[in-house]
């Protein structure tokens, strides 16, 4: 975690920021804890670009404020938490600092660790996050913090949504080429991406992570007619429950499960992982706010 202090004589407005790669919310908080406002914006992932994570950071901020109907205030008087994608590499983290409008309180740390904040409070529990991509947190009963996956896509994200569209392209692409049949995924793929060659490479070169991700609600809704689509779905299944394995071998900890993908495979999960769910007590901005509110809780 990083975190920047400004010297202040009050701290008037405290935000809570999560960010990946699809997108941005934030939400302001009074410091009775009431809620002030909510906003969101693009995408703020580090690994797409601490300048485009700032602008889109900073969209938010000032959505929340206007939905408040309250006029941006100096950054002396907010305490930011920032949970955002990509924050666990240190060269990002710095880059991304240094870019820092002079808030009273700052503090940084990846999507996942607020998500794990959030979702229990602050005390010992796991969590497995697939979104637009995937990772799995714990806090141990010894306070020790554990991270399994997250290594990023195109590397890693295993069954998160980018990796199941980049999946479906690669059936798509397959079925294009005579190597598979053209089943009803790689037909959906073809409606959204182009049927031919060059518009499916054109596709794939503007894609990123947040495109890929956009094709994995083809990978459920084909599920029911295509071998290779059910496959996929117990092949992201099996990443995550490898990944609450990893977490927390004994499995003594409460999990939480997060992100539209992680949910949406539910039913393809085990009923053994599914017994040690529990309802989240907050979402990654809850864990964001604990940041800079309870910062003794974070450490």
């Amino acid at each position: 975690m990083r975190s920047q202090h400004q010297p202040t004589e009050d701290l008037r407005h405290f935000i809570g920021i999560d960010g990946g790669g699809s997108g941005t919310r934030a939400r302001i908080v009074a410091p009775d804890g009431s809620v002030l406002g909510s906003g969101d914006a693009g995408p703020s992932a580090l690994g797409q670009g601490v300048e485009q994570a700032w602008d889109h950071v900073r969209l938010a901020i000032a959505r929340c404020f206007a939905q408040a109907g309250l006029a941006l205030p100096e950054p002396a008087s907010c305490a930011v938490g920032l949970g955002l994608a990509g924050a666990h590499s240190p060269v990002r983290c710095d880059a991304f600092m240094a870019l820092a409008p002079a808030y009273g309180l700052l503090a940084l740390d990846t999507d996942a660790g607020t998500a794990l904040r959030g979702a229990h409070g602050g005390v010992p529990g796991a969590i497995v996050a697939a979104g637009t991509g995937s990772v799995g947190e714990a806090l141990r009963r010894n306070g020790q913090r554990i991270t399994v996956g997250g290594w990023g896509f195109g590397i890693g994200d295993e069954g998160s949504g980018a990796w199941l569209g980049l999946a479906a392209m690669r059936q798509a692409h397959r079925a294009l080429d005579g190597r598979a049949a053209p089943g009803a995924l790689a037909r959906a793929v073809w409606r959204t991406a182009g049927g031919q060659r060059d518009a499916l490479l054109d596709w794939c070169a503007r894609a990123g992570q947040h495109g890929f991700a956009r094709l994995a609600p083809l990978v459920f809704d084909t599920a029911d007619a295509d071998i290779t689509a059910r496959h996929l779905l117990d092949e992201a299944a099996a990443a995550l429950v490898e990944m609450a394995t990893a977490l927390d071998p004994e499995a003594e900890l409460p999990l939480v499960l997060t992100g539209s993908v992680a949910l949406r495979l539910k039913p393809w999960l085990p009923a053994s992982l599914l017994a040690r769910c529990v309802t989240p007590q907050g979402d990654a901005i809850d864990g964001a706010l604990l940041l800079v509110r309870q910062p003794t809780v974070c450490r």
